[in-house]
This record gives C-alpha cells, sequence and structure tokens, in this order.
C-alpha cells in the first residue's frame, strides 16, 4: 500500500521547498519506509530512492517518535554504521518525527552543508524547531486529509456498488437534492438517462404510511410519482451524497405485502380429507360457489375446519391468485378490531402509529377476505361492516376519504345466529347479507367414516414431525371402537392433537393400544356409556342406529356387509332387508 506520504508528494515538495528557503538549509522528507518524498539542493535529484542503507538517524526518529540533533555528523554514535560516515559533507543535522495519530508517518531532516548554514540555524533554534514542528503538522493534517478522501472515495464506490444490488429503487441525492447515483432498478423505474446529475428531484411525504414506509410524492422533470419508502441521512459528503432514497413503487409494493402477509399456499378441495356422502356434499358445493362474488357464511362446530373450507373456495375461485386474508373477529380486542379491518390514518387515535396503517380490507383487494368468529363482533362494527357490504368502499379510522374495493367476503361462526339475532346481539340485516349462500359443515360425529382417513394422515404428519420411525404401525380393536363411539365435541381438531398425544406416548412396538389414549377421552366415553345406559331409546331408532353404526365401522363393501352382520348377530340376507327399510344403502 502506497504510504501517507507518498499520496501528498506534491504536497510534501512544496512543503519542503518552503522549509528549505525560510530556513535556508537543505531538506529531505522520507516516509516509513524510509523512501525520500522530497528534497531541496543536492536531494532534489535523488527523490524516491530508498535510503535505509545510510538513514541512520531517520530510522531512530521512526522508532523513537523523538527529535533527533546531530551536531558532529560522521562522528555520532548513530553514523557508525553509516558506509558514507568517513566522506560525510554534512555540518549538522536536524530531524523532526512527522505524527499522524500517534503514528510516525515519516521524517522531516534539516541538513546543513556549511558553517555558515549552521550558525543561522542555530541562531533562532527554537523558533525554527517550533516552525519545524508547524510543518509537520500540516504535512500530518495534508495526510489525514487525503487518506480521509481516499477512503471516502473507496467508501462511496462500495456504496454504490452494494446500492446498485439493492432490489429497491434507490435514489442518493446531494443537498441541493439533484441525483448524484441512482441504481438499476430506479433508473428502470423512473425512465432516467445516464446523465441524471443533471435531474432535480422532489420529494414530499404525503402524511400517509404502509408498515413502516412513509409514501412520498416525488416529482422528476414535471412527472409524479407515488413511491413508499424511506429516506436516511449519508454523513459522506453533502456536496454529493447527502441523503438516500430507498423506495418501492406504491402500487406494486401493496401487490407484494399481501403476497407477504397473506398465505400463498393453496388448499383445494382435494386437500379436504375424507370421503363420507356429507363432506362429498360439501366439497360440490364449495366448487359449484367457488366462482360466485356473493357472501358465503360458513357455519359448523368449533374445530371441524371452517377456515380451511373458506380457503378452498378461495383456491378452486378466479380469485385463487389473488391475496386471502383471513381475520379472526373473536381474537382481537373490540377497541383495535376497527382499525383492523379498515386501517387508520395518522392521529386517528391516542396510541395510534404515527405512520397509520392499511387494514384487512384493503390488504385482500382483488382476493377474499374470511372474517371468522363473526358472532364475536361488536354492534357497531356490525353496521360498518354492512355499510362495506353493500357499497363495496372502506374508510379508514380518522379519515373521510372512501377507498374502493373489489373483495369476496366469506364469513364463518360457530354460534347460532338466528338466536343471537332474538337476543339483540347480531344485526338481522347483516345476517341476510353474509347468509347469501350458506355452507354448514357437518361434525365428525356425523362423518364416522372419515375418521380412519383422518387418522392415518395425522399419524402420517406427526411421525415425520417427530422423526419416529416404526416398521409398522397397528391400532388395536378397542381403540377403533373408542374412536368410531366416540363423540369428538371438539372435532377435527380433537382428533388431530389425540393423535399427536398417542404418537408421543406410542411404544417402540409401534402399538396403539388403551394405554396410549388420552385419559380424558376414555373418561368422558366412560361417562358417555353411562348416560347412554340411563336412557331409553325406541327400539327401531336403537335398531337402526346401530346397523348404521356397524356399516360405518365395517364400510358398506360387500366383505364389510358379512362382517356387520356376524357382529350384529343377524344374516346376510336380514341386514340386506334393514338397511333396505331404514334406507341406509348410501
Amino acid at each position: 500500500m502506497t504510504s501517507y506520504l507518498m499520496e501528498i508528494q506534491d504536497s510534501v515538495i512544496k512543503y519542503a521547498n518552503i522549509i528549505s528557503q525560510v530556513l535556508n538549509v537543505e531538506v529531505e522528507i522520507v516516509d516509513e519506509n524510509l523512501y525520500r518524498v522530497a528534497g531541496t539542493g543536492i536531494f532534489k535529484d535523488v527523490i524516491n530512492k530508498n535510503m535505509a542503507e545510510v538513514g541512520y538517524a531517520y530510522k531512530n526518529v521512526l522508532k523513537s517518535g523523538q527529535a533527533q540533533i546531530i551536531y558532529d555528523p560522521g562522528k555520532d554514535k548513530l553514523c557508525i554504521p553509516c558506509p558514507n560516515r568517513d566522506i560525510c559533507e554534512e555540518k549538522f543535522e536536524m530531524s523532526s518525527p512527522i505524527i499522524l495519530k500517534g503514528q510516525t508517518i515519516g521524517v522531516i531532516g534539516l541538513v546543513c552543508m556549511t558553517d555558515e548554514q549552521r550558525e543561522h540555524l542555530m541562531e533562532r533554534f527554537d523558533i525554527n524547531m517550533e516552525f519545524l514542528k508547524q510543518i509537520s503538522e500540516f504535512i500530518s493534517i495534508a495526510a489525514y486529509e487525503k487518506r480521509e478522501k481516499i477512503r471516502n472515495h473507496t467508501l462511496m464506490e462500495l456504496f454504490n456498488t452494494i446500492i446498485d444490488k439493492v432490489d429497491q429503487g434507490v435514489l442518493i441525492l446531494n443537498k441541493n437534492n439533484y441525483i448524484s447515483h441512482i441504481n438499476k432498478n430506479a433508473s428502470k423505474y423512473l425512465r432516467l438517462s445516464d446523465n441524471y446529475s443533471q435531474t432535480k428531484v422532489s420529494i414530499r411525504f404525503s402524511g400517509d404510511s404502509i408498515f413502516n414506509l412513509h409514501e412520498y410524492k416525488v416529482t422528476i422533470d414535471n412527472e409524479n410519482y407515488t413511491l413508499l419508502g424511506s429516506i436516511y441521512p449519508v454523513y459522506l459528503n453533502e456536496d454529493e451524497y447527502d441523503k438516500i432514497f430507498f423506495f418501492h413503487d406504491s402500487k406494486e409494493f401493496k401487490d407484494r405485502l399481501t403476497q407477504i402477509s397473506t398465505s400463498k399456499k393453496y388448499i383445494d378441495c382435494e386437500d379436504i380429507l375424507g370421503n363420507s356422502d356429507k363432506l362429498n356434499m360439501l366439497k360440490s358445493t364449495i366448487k359449484k360457489v367457488a366462482s360466485s362474488t356473493s357472501t358465503i357464511l360458513i357455519t359448523g362446530e368449533s374445530g371441524t375446519g371452517k377456515e380451511m373450507v373458506a380457503r378452498a373456495i378461495h383456491s378452486e375461485s378466479d380469485r385463487k391468485e389473488q391475496p386471502f386474508v383471513a381475520i379472526n373477529c373473536a381474537a382481537i380486542p373490540d377497541t383495535l378490531l376497527e382499525s383492523e379491518l379498515f386501517g387508520y390514518v395518522k392521529g386517528a387515535f391516542t396510541g395510534a402509529d404515527p405512520m397509520g396503517k392499511i387494514g384487512k380490507f384493503e390488504l385482500s383487494n382483488k382476493g377474499t377476505i374470511f372474517l371468522d368468529e363473526i358472532g364475536d363482533m361488536p354492534l357497531y362494527l356490525q353496521t360498518k361492516l354492512l355499510r362495506v357490504l353493500q357499497e363495496r368502499k372502506v374508510i379508514r379510522v380518522g379519515s373521510n376519504k372512501a377507498i374502493d374495493i373489489d373483495v369476496r367476503v366469506l364469513a364463518a361462526t360457530n354460534k347460532n345466529l338466528v338466536q343471537m339475532i332474538e337476543e339483540n346481539k347480531f344485526r338481522e340485516d347483516l345476517y341476510y347479507r353474509l347468509n347469501v349462500i350458506p355452507m354448514e359443515i357437518p361434525p365428525l360425529r356425523e362423518r364416522i367414516e372419515d375418521i380412519k382417513i383422518l387418522i392415518d394422515y395425522f399419524i402420517t404428519k406427526y411421525l415425520a414431525l417427530f422423526n419416529k420411525e416404526f416398521l409398522s404401525i397397528r391400532i388395536e380393536k378397542e381403540v377403533w371402537d373408542i374412536f368410531y363411539s366416540y363423540h369428538w365435541p371438539g372435532n377435527i381438531r380433537e382428533l388431530e392433537n389425540t393423535i399427536e398425544f398417542i404418537i408421543n406416548m406410542v411404544g417402540t412396538d409401534g402399538v396403539i393400544d388403551l394405554n396410549t389414549i388420552p385419559k380424558s377421552i376414555l373418561n368422558k366415553k366412560g361417562k358417555q356409556k353411562a348416560l347412554d345406559d340411563t336412557e331409553i331409546c325406541n327400539l327401531k331408532n336403537l335398531e337402526k342406529k346401530e346397523i348404521e353404526k356397524a356399516l360405518n365401522l365395517y364400510g358398506r363393501t360387500t366383505e364389510g356387509k358379512k362382517i356387520s352382520a356376524v357382529k350384529l348377530g343377524i344374516g346376510i340376507a336380514t341386514l340386506y332387508r334393514k338397511i333396505e327399510e331404514y334406507e341406509l344403502s348410501k
């Protein structure tokens, strides 16, 4: 690497000439590598030469960082190793270090070749020594400024290289708001030519913000842009690098934001596990209504998979490439739900984000919004939601500006909304607006023939998740009996949790027996059986129920019916007759 003094050699030569003229002596200045950077008189023609073989006094100054005076050159002890000590023509030599941040970066040598020069120098020795120190400091400062300039230039080149790799648009502006540098993405989007240095930029904050990014109105050559981004001071060189503006196109960023903040995983009807008649009917309904724009009200008990059905509707629709945004109305406090749904502007309320916030309806524009647990929405918000559904516009909290939206609305609840209407807890007009297409998800106990499919799926899932491997997994008959006869009040969610527990508890033999079943299910099953034992059932209904249970348990194939007949203790012909009588053929 080039030494500090070599980087400013022209300036060092000028300083050497000044010293020589003022003090009437010969001057040579060397760097830390003992290369002569500047010289006057006899030293003028040997600049850039290395003097390591003869510069013993300078070596001492570089090592000690202290000034050095040789009153009798050639005879001083420092001169003993010098090969020119016997032919030295110098009469006097004084050396002063050049120090930068505690490091000696060079030496100024004053050399008297005559007695007159020596006498002139010694007459005002202290003043001359102070002058020499001042010159040394000037050289040190010049070296520092040059190195800083090189460092800043290198930093700016590195800075520009990094900026060019950023996937956002980037503008670097000087203190007068002219462009100093622009990366490729910004140049492409703003359509600026290579002669961008003559381009002035006007950037004005619009007052709106989205997820910590301000919205700016940017004017360049009489063209206006709406950009989302951030401005930062640079602190490098305000004449060229005063501030930096990272930005996205407002519309493109909102589109990308919805992709990030919403699920892009497609869940279609094939992902809804089960092959029961009721589930197949549900899947058929999903496909029929998916491409409609009408609102759908999904009802069903907790844990039946209402959000999965909503996602399937979205994935089967023409909007599947657009965002799907889900919000649980019961999980968000009433005071925050309105701002979550509709967004707010800056200063809308105490504690609000000073940059404002975009709402879920805007995020789901062109796509689908899923309002889960709609029955928990407070009445005052139901009124606002009704207006949004009717007018297809939203107004952010604290604003009076309506924003057009195109959103498919799906709602879900496990509550009886009709009863809530009678209790004045839910608006009747909103209910009818939501319930354009009603869709009810059957509870697990009404499609027990799907239990085996679900169990197989969850076993595979949790074996992989827990990194467990078995030659085979075997479920004992009494466990299947419990699975098929249990009421599953928590539905599929409870079944999944049960299988997760079982996979944790199963032994190395891979056998799932009663010891691996959660005690809560065994206890509930026992209470359920005791309750059943105290109830009196109509014999025909009881017979129908047991035949249906056997068919669901062993299947409706010929082989399954044979097993069912044996378990029921009746002949196969009787079974077929009973199936016909009770209309259980499907």
